[in-house]
């Protein structure tokens, strides 16, 4: 069951990754493409996780089994690799879906290219929907990360630790970290 689900939970991002793929990502080998997403995670983490790719009719192709929980991939340009609570809370955002109601971790250690702090399905920054750029992050997903305290700005200081898309279903905290050397 749980591999089903993790299974439609990826099927269901083909849609937003092949949108938003990028040339240069199309073009480049598994290998590079493995490595790439493998950098979203520390060490310890990557070196067990799973390797997804998707193709560019939107099947799903494992590169590399993994034995910890974490699946690595590449969603657009950014590079995430993601335990099975948090792949289950971005496919509920993809579809438009109740988030799960656990705690998921999401390492984003090559940092991210931007998203609207405010609405979970901006595809671009726009004049008014909070664009933030973070480096180096994790984002802890589920009830417990809106317990955290952080702050709710739409437009935060993306080096400290605060909430995206707050006061919608899909909060989340997002914590930069320094990117081990």
């Amino acid at each position: 069951m749980r591999k089903t689900q993790i299974i439609v939970v990826i099927a269901v991002a083909v849609f937003f990754v092949v949108a938003r793929a990028s040339t240069q990502q199309k073009q480049i080998s598994d290998s590079e493409y493995m490595k790439q997403a493998l950098s979203a995670a520390p060490e310890a983490v990557a070196k067990s996780a799973a390797v997804v790719r998707f193709k560019e009719n939107g099947n799903m192709r494992t590169l590399r089994a993994g034995d910890n929980g974490f699946t690595c991939i590449i969603m657009g340009t950014d590079k995430m690799c993601n335990d099975k609570n948090s792949m289950e809370f971005i496919s509920a955002v993809l579809t438009h879906a109740a988030p799960p109601d656990k705690i998921g971790i999401s390492y984003m250690l090559a940092g991210d290219e931007g998203a609207s702090n405010t609405d979970p399905y901006a595809m671009g920054k726009t004049a008014d929907n909070h664009w933030v750029v973070t480096g180096p992050h994790i984002m802890v997903f589920g009830p417990p990360s809106k317990a955290l305290g952080y702050t709710e700005a739409k437009d935060p200081d993306p080096k400290k630790p605060y909430m995206m898309w707050a006061g919608t279903p899909y909060e989340h905290a997002m914590i930069p970290v320094a990117r081990p050397k």
